[in-house]
Order: C-alpha cells, then structure tokens, then sequence
C-alpha cells in the first residue's frame, strides 16, 4: 500500500523461489560457466535488450574475446562491430575502460568485492550485485527492472517504482534473503528468472505458474494490471534526418562520426539533421566536392533510441568518382570492407539494401 514500509520477504518464500529455479532455469550460454568474465559480459549487453537477441552476439563475441586481456587490446573499430545490433555503444567502450583498469589494478581478474566492483568503469549497482552474487556468491541484491515490478506485486506497492524512495524500500524486502546460508547466486538468478519468464514486463503475468502466487498480494487483489506503477518518461524527442548515400559503382563515402555523442566514433552515411528534396541533397554532395550523375529514392526507415527517434529518408547518389575525400572524419570504403566497419544498426536498413551485411549475423 502505498506509504507502507516494506516487510522482508519470508524465508519459506525464498528456499521456495530457489527450488523452482534449478528446477525450470533455462540453459542460456553465459549461465552456471563459473567464469565472472562471463557474468560480466552477459549481463552489460541484457541490459535493456532482449535475451533472444543477446545469445548469439554474446558467443560470437566471447569467441572473439574470450578474456579481459583481449578486451582490453581490443581495437575500437572492431569492438563497436561485435557490439552492432546491441545498442549503447558506450556500454562497449565502457567494457573496454574497464578491462585496461583491471589490467593495471587486478592482474586481468574482477574483483570479488561489492564496493571494489561498483568503483569499476560502467559497473553500477545492479551489474556490482549480479558480478558479486552470480559469479562469487556473495550475498549481495542484485536489483533491477523485473525485481522491482515482482517486489512491488508481492507487497501490493502502488507507489512510483522510478521514485529513489520506493525503489529502496523495495529492495529493503531482499533484506533476509541471502542471511540463512542460501545461495545468493539462486535467489538472483531465480529474481531473474521469474521476472523474464512469469512475471512478464509486458502484458499479463502468468500468475497461475509462479511459485509465489500463494504470496503475492497483487495476485491476491487482481491487481497486477495497476502494479508496478511507472511515471511516465519524457516523451522522445523525433530528428528527421536525410541520409547521402554516396558511392561510385562498388566504392561508399562513409563519415566517422564525432568522439563525443551519440554513436561516437562509429561509421555513418553522410546526412543532415533535416528532411531534403532531390535537389537540395544533390547540392549537398557538391559541397563534398563530389560531381553527381543520378539520384534515386531509397525506402525510409526509423531508429528509435532512449530519448529521441530518427525519421530517416535516404537518396542514392552515383557519383563520377570518389578521388578526393572532404576531411579526415571520412572514408572511402570498398562494398566488401564494410563488413568488417563499425557500422551501428541505426542505418541496417541501407546496409541490407545493398547486402553488406549477413541478415543473420
């Protein structure tokens, strides 16, 4: 209710939670392998996107990157490539920063400490308590979106779970949950689980399956269609952009974009923050000292990211020859080396048009 403190959950509740969980988790690729790389890598790229499409991307760039050393020599063009199709990309060079720091402060190892982790480049308080509780089963929370939403349904907490206040009260019930010698890996693991799986992020939960339905109140009250309550956010900003995509038979013009914002650093086709006519996008690639033969329209596509929407229109500019480039901050790319370039899924679209990437990769 709201403006109640929240009582701890019961000790019966979590050997039960535990129990269900070795009996129904999932056999995911990063799970029980007993390597904390492993737990870390995995959990920064299931931050804020979907299992189903973390599982590949994470063996193909485990097999690429199978330690912190390799990470942390990693040459940036090629590290943005294994995240493409992840998002945040700053979560990558986060990964990278981190993986130097503990080269020159661990030996190459994470530490088996809470507050040790939670000093680590892009490691906040939820991954610090994943890491330390999966990897070295310490009992500590480990505390997201789908545990907050099962907390809040347990308790029938109608307050904002986005309030700090709230979202500490919450966790406050995990208080008694690591103290009687169970496993702090299980019950985080088994959080996790049930909130991926049962108590769903969107639509229903399926409160017939969960091992906690006997305790929850908002299953009790019918109420989980109100519970967890969310304050909207701001509402996304839109960008109309027109992208150039300039090539001269098998050849691309590809700019880099700045270090600093969004993509940072990442390989783009040349545009411009605004819708343009064929004519204005024509005057655009003379001003890239290039000399066009024809233009075409190219299917409009959109990119949706936290806080903004890109609204893209795209022209196909042939043009005599890419002899000279503009400045430094762009490239002239053979078709087949731009699938081994730092191109972000924001512009997959186009690279599908011309088949330079493998749809399936």
């Amino acid at each position: 209710m709201k403006g109640m403190k929240q009582e701890p959950l019961r000790i019966t509740d979590i050997k039960d939670l535990c129990a269900w969980y070795e009996k129904v988790k999932r056999p995911l690729p990063w799970r029980d392998t007993g390597d904390p790389y492993h737990v870390w890598i995995s959990e920064i790229m299931l931050q804020q996107t979907r299992i189903e499409a973390v599982k590949d991307k994470y063996v193909h760039f485990i097999r690429e990157l199978p330690d912190i050393p390799s990470l942390a020599e990693c040459e940036d063009d090629r590290l943005m490539r294994l995240w493409e199709g992840l998002g945040y990309y700053s979560r990558a060079r986060s990964l990278k920063k981190c993986a130097a720091v503990l080269m020159q402060e661990y030996g190459g190892r994470l530490p088996a400490d809470y507050n040790a982790l939670l000093k680590l480049p892009g490691i906040g308080p939820y991954t610090a308590g994943a890491i330390a509780s999966i990897a070295f089963h310490l009992p500590c929370p480990a505390v997201d979106g789908n545990v907050l939403r099962i907390l809040a349904r347990m308790s029938g907490c109608e307050d904002d779970i986005r309030n700090d206040k709230t979202r500490k009260e919450l966790s406050g019930m995990l208080a008694d949950a690591y103290t009687d010698g169970t496993d702090p890996a299980l019950v985080n693991q088994g959080l996790m689980e049930l909130g991926q799986t049962v108590c769903v992020p969107n639509g229903a939960p399926h409160c017939t399956e969960c091992v906690w339905n006997a305790s929850c109140r908002a299953c009790h009250d019918s109420s989980t269609d109100r519970i967890p309550f969310r304050s909207s956010l701001k509402k996304r900003k839109i960008v109309e952009r027109t992208l150039l995509i300039i090539r001269d038979g098998e050849s691309f013009l590809l700019h880099r974009r700045p270090q600093k914002g969004l993509l940072a650093g990442l390989y783009e086709f040349p545009g411009t923050d605004s819708f343009l006519t064929r004519s204005d996008a024509l005057r655009e690639a003379e001003k890239l000292s290039l000399k066009p033969l024809r233009i075409k329209v190219l299917p409009s596509s959109r990119h949706v990211f936290t806080h903004l929407e890109w609204h893209m229109k795209a022209y196909e500019i042939t043009v005599e020859e890419i002899s000279s480039l503009p400045d430094d901050s762009y490239v002239r790319a053979e078709k087949k080396e731009l699938a081994g370039m730092a191109v972000p899924s924001a512009f997959r679209t186009y690279t599908d048009w011309y088949s330079l990437r493998d749809q399936t990769s």
